[in-house]
């Protein structure tokens, strides 16, 4: 349209300088035609068309109502700026109201008949009134299709997208349903069943207690055989529940592997963006509890996943610093900071899944501290270490049989 608009107002010069000769208006009629399309190229820059659905802005009216003018003064100078009005009605008019659109539309079709019987010569030409009528019908009937297709298509659009955002949530009930049945499931496998087992068998030997003693002693083993077995299972459940990225790898390896994930993607086919991140490592782990090395891959994650979301950082270094009594993670960034005493509630934090009330639990359980250190301006840094020694008679004692720990 606008390729359209430029060569008809180059052919409507063109008239003006060669077929109608140089007179006392030329002068006025060529710079009108230049301000005329200074204003109608340079429009959509300072006086955008409104978005299907928005109403037009005052800015955009100013112009429209700016362009008719120039245009309505050069039909009375030039009649050869009448074919000029064709791409505005594409260009200006197609956006506005349809109660707005359609009395516009009208009206320079209207003009557009008046200027060339003003210039006709001769007989009564019929085409010179049909013509713009069925054109201008023509343009405003296309207009009008063309706008009803978007907004259909808007609104498909938004159904498909509403649809998709309903179908991600339900596979994530889903998922966490399955999840829920399976852990219910493994869990009445493994304890329900041997506690009523060995419930059964503490009752059979408490009643021949007295009159069979070696029965009640038979039914004692058996039940201390069947707490065994439930134990082993227990221990095999729960190591299964260990972070995927542990199975199979050291610390180190899955430290190195968080540092290297990519970017968060962004919205509205924005590109990815994130800080970058840097892994270092100083001394070297021994072998490490398997909950600490859980705590501490955890915690990271979850320092790292506030980083990417919520610092505003361009750079963030995890430090693992391991010396033969203690180790510790460092999660550095030079981010806009926060007030450290202003921590997330309990609740919003397991809703959130990072928080730092979370990771000071996930700290505390393993043995450990946290701590968090920041200003506004000047970053964060996460920490969390663990004391081996502390942390190994914390383990011994939490894994004695009942009765040695009583």
């Amino acid at each position: 349209m606008q390729a359209a608009f430029v060569l008809l107002l180059a052919g409507s010069i063109g008239r003006l300088l060669t077929y109608d000769g140089p007179d006392g208006h030329t002068g006025w009629s060529l710079a009108l035609f230049l301000v005329f399309g200074v204003l109608h190229l340079s429009g959509p820059i300072w006086a955008p068309a409104p978005c299907h659905g928005e109403r037009p802005s005052i800015r955009h009216l100013i112009r429209l109502g700016m362009l008719l003018a120039v245009w309505l003064v050069l039909l009375a100078l030039e009649p050869s700026a009448t074919w000029c009005t064709m791409p505005l009605l594409f260009t200006g008019v197609h956006r506005l109201p349809v109660p707005l659109a359609l009395p516009l539309a009208s009206v320079l079709t209207l003009l557009v008949i008046v200027s060339e019987l003003r210039v006709a010569s001769g007989l009564f030409n019929p085409n010179l009134v049909i013509a713009p009528i069925a054109l201008g019908t023509v343009v405003t009937a296309v207009l009008l299709h063309s706008r009803r297709l978007a907004d259909r298509q808007r609104l498909l659009i938004d159904d498909l997208v509403r649809a998709r955002g309903e179908l991600a949530a339900n596979e994530r009930r889903t998922g966490a349903l399955e999840e829920r049945q399976r852990l219910s499931a493994e869990i009445h496998d493994i304890l329900a069943q041997s506690l009523s087992s060995q419930q059964m068998l503490l009752q059979a030997a408490e009643r021949q207690w007295h009159i069979a003693p070696d029965t009640a002693h038979e039914h004692v083993r058996g039940a201390a055989a069947s707490a065994g077995r439930a134990l082993a299972e227990v221990r095999r459940f729960v190591r299964d529940l260990a972070p995927l990225d542990l199975d199979g790898n050291t610390l180190v390896h899955a430290m190195r592997a968080l540092a290297e994930q990519p970017a968060m993607p962004g919205t509205d086919g924005e590109p990815a963006s994130g800080p970058a991140v840097e892994f270092r490592l100083d001394g070297t782990p021994g072998n490490l509890p398997e909950a600490v090395e859980t705590a501490l891959l955890r915690v990271s994650q979850g320092a790292l996943a506030n980083v990417r979301e919520h610092s505003g950082a361009t750079r963030a270094v995890i430090t693992l610093t391991c010396s033969k009594d203690s180790v510790c993670v460092d999660i550095a960034d030079n981010g806009r900071g926060f007030e450290p005493g202003r921590i997330p509630h309990r609740r919003e934090a397991r809703t959130r899944g990072h928080g730092l009330p979370l990771m000071e639990s996930r700290a505390r359980r393993a043995g450990g501290t946290l701590r968090v250190e920041s200003a506004h301006g000047e970053g964060t840094v996460v920490t969390m270490s663990v004391v081996l020694g502390a942390h190994d008679g914390a383990a011994a004692r939490s894994t004695l049989p009942a009765e040695e720990t009583s």
